[in-house]
């Protein structure tokens, strides 16, 4: 990779200074977040954690975490570094990038030998009360606050390779690692909420011809979601078959991998993966386009043309809304939350456009643990030991979604019926 392919971060102080006045509002015109809680106990966590080399893991099932990470090292009182996609660099003409950079992101080319960016992320780690916010579900983000995708066993082994940086120079070196929920939380009203949902699921039905008499609010949102993935049947020309055809979750599953294998023929992804999972399709798909977009040699001409790469980017969007559409994620429990993200994917889809509702950020911490003390053990097996903090790292965070996921009520009484 050459020099000019990695973006490195630069901290500069009016940009930083600016981003921490301005934080609350850019969070509100870009998300329209609220407010962003942490407990007192939680804080002090953080206090404490200053001055030491930290990795701050976090669940990422939006591309709004960074600015939450952003606000908790403000409560810590330090700055954190981030890894960011390379093609974001280019977005807004360069402009978002020189913004990025200028608050501690740096730049990681997905599915590429980014040996650049694995240098700067040790280097973070290894420096005195180096800090680094890493998010293990890597992209796609899957748009849905009560799961986790696989983690990616990089983060862990990237804060081993950290501390063994850091022990050279320093043989007391020690680097916590600090797990993170975020639970987002709508902040309008019961009554707000439903009648908003009401109206935009009203639009979309009389758009498709299909009545919402006599339906529970559940009924209607797979009513639509069934009209929708039939549309995409025909464009696909994917037969329905008869034993199959009240089989929900077995459509959207064949939908999804016509897609994607659709884009991956067309487009020529090389060493193509058919029998994979859908995640694991789109993170493909995904990391050769960011290839073509950021202008990588192609000395073999594997990679599609710019124009390819184009047209395949809005093509995995919609697969990437058929990937993320579960059945069973709003019939276990039809939350505010739950609802929501379904219904932004739909208007997306057959409205063409979407706007998120206001909602707040609740941050939990789960406990904090040193690296050092998986070190003798990574010395004896290093897989064994990268794949068991990875593991602790998803328990935690499972253990804390669970724990929210419980405080969760349905929006619409189970006995409504419209």
């Amino acid at each position: 990779m050459s020099i000019k392919s990695f973006i490195p971060a630069k901290f500069n102080l009016p940009a930083l200074w600016f981003t921490d006045l301005t934080l609350p509002l850019l969070n509100k015109l870009v998300h329209n977040i609220d407010s962003i809680e942490i407990s007192e106990n939680d804080i002090k966590t953080l206090k404490s954690l200053q001055k030491e080399r930290l990795v701050y893991i976090s669940n990422h099932p939006t591309t709004k975490e960074p600015g939450v990470a952003f606000h908790v090292a403000n409560i810590m009182g330090s700055r954190f570094h981030y890894m960011a996609a390379r093609e974001v660099f280019e977005w807004g003409y360069g402009f978002v990038g020189d913004f990025i950079q200028s608050i501690g992101a740096y730049s990681v080319l997905a599915g590429a030998p980014d040996r650049e960016s694995l240098k700067a992320s040790r280097s973070i780690l290894a420096n005195n009360a180096g800090k680094l916010a890493l998010f293990p579900e890597g992209e796609p983000t899957s748009g849905m606050n009560d799961t986790l995708l696989p983690f990616q066993p990089g983060v862990a082994q990237l804060g081993i390779w950290g501390l063994e940086d850091a022990l050279r120079n320093d043989p007391n070196a020690t680097i916590w690692v600090l797990p993170t929920f975020i639970k987002y939380r709508m902040t309008s009203s019961i009554q707000t909420m439903q009648r908003d949902i009401d109206q935009s699921l009203t639009r979309m039905e009389e758009k498709l011809g299909i009545s919402k008499t006599g339906k529970d609010i559940v009924h209607r949102f797979l009513s639509v979601g069934k009209r929708m993935m039939e549309r995409e049947e025909k464009e696909y020309g994917v037969p329905v078959e008869e034993s199959k055809a009240d089989d929900f979750d077995y459509r959207l599953g064949r939908m999804r991998h016509a897609m994607l294998d659709n884009i991956a023929r067309k487009a020529n992804i090389p060493k193509w993966d058919g029998d994979a999972n859908a995640i694991e399709k789109l993170r493909k798909i995904l990391s050769v386009l960011e290839m073509v977009s950021v202008g990588m040699p192609d000395p073999n001409g594997e990679l599609p043309s710019l124009e390819m790469a184009r047209w395949a980017r809005n093509a995995a969007t919609k697969a990437y809304d058929f990937i993320s559409i579960q059945t069973s994620y709003i019939k276990e429990l039809p939350s505010p939350e739950r609802l929501y993200e379904f219904l932004y994917r739909y208007e997306n889809e057959i409205l063409g456009e979407t706007k998120s509702r206001p909602h707040k950020a609740v941050v939990r911490l789960g406990k904090p643990f040193k690296i050092n003390d998986y070190l003798g053990s990574y010395k004896e097996d290093k897989k064994k030991t990268v794949d068991n903090i990875t593991e602790r790292l998803r328990d935690e965070l499972q253990s804390m979604l669970v724990d929210e996921k419980s405080k969760s009520n349905p929006l619409f009484p189970s006995q409504y019926i419209f």
